[in-house]
């Protein structure tokens, strides 16, 4: 491949010493650029750290290709320091859009965040949270007594959605996953699959009582009294996979793992 021809590559680092070491490597091999002049970008750590390069570069058209130098790897490739732009021209794309979060609190602020993976809420003190569900402004569920609850997009359907024992959801599927942490009551109540569009709202029941959080991919905001969550059509992310190792193949391995 002519000089002229070589993809322009950013690559980005945790702060982990392998993450680090491997960067210095692919410097050295390749160069580097800014974010904002690459072909593509290529995001050195754990899902952790994919989740914190995609927000930062959401307003850049630019896919991201991860390799794992971190603990858990599942947005991530396999890491190898050969044949690297062989990888890249070789690679699936898998387009993902965030959820957006619009949260309101006691002493009347609001918040906005974006998330990839899921929005969460949870209980900040000794006692269950209580709450209500609407979707699509409809209430869906009166009282939902529980640690916490969450709307899972299927990119982030097998984190800690998964560990809620909610679906695993393929890409593509066009729906969201409602689950319920360590629900009361009801008390067999197992969550709901919602489409895609679906615009989900909880409203915190007794919120200073029972005070509770919300996180939108570890964007936390204290002492909400309503929730808003939708899919932000209008942001979009590009993840690059290896061949016959995309998000698509990932979560159908998880369900039999």
């Amino acid at each position: 491949m002519h000089k002229s021809d070589r993809k322009r590559i950013a690559f980005l680092a945790s702060t982990a010493e392998l993450a680090q070491s491997a960067r210095n490597t692919f410097v050295h091999q390749f160069g580097d650029c800014d974010s904002s002049e690459a072909d593509v970008i290529v995001a050195l750590g754990g899902d952790g750290f994919m989740l914190q390069t995609l927000h930062l570069t959401q307003h850049l058209n630019v896919p991201v290709y991860g390799m794992n130098r971190g603990t858990v790897g599942f947005l991530m490739n396999e890491f190898s320091q050969d044949k690297l732009e062989q990888r890249l021209s070789a690679t699936e794309e898998a387009v993902i859009n965030p959820l957006r979060m619009r949260a309101t609190c006691t002493d009347g602020s609001q918040h906005t965040e974006l998330a990839i993976n899921e929005v969460s809420l949870l209980r900040q003190g000794p006692q269950a949270a209580k709450l209500q569900i609407f979707v699509d402004d409809r209430l869906r569920l009166s009282e939902l007594a529980c640690d916490g609850a969450l709307v899972a997009t299927p990119a982030g359907s097998t984190a800690y959605n998964y560990s809620a024992h909610g679906p695993i959801l393929p890409i593509g599927s066009e729906v969201l996953a409602l689950t319920a942490m360590a629900a009361f009551r009801p008390r067999r109540w197992r969550g709901a699959v919602l489409p895609k569009a679906a615009k989900v709202r909880f409203e915190v029941i007794e919120p200073v009582k029972r005070p509770v959080m919300a996180d939108a991919d570890s964007r936390s905001v204290q002492d909400v009294v309503s929730v808003e969550i939708e899919s932000a059509g209008d942001i979009t992310h590009r993840l690059l996979f290896d061949p016959d190792h995309g998000l698509e193949e990932r979560l159908i391995q998880e369900q039999f793992a």
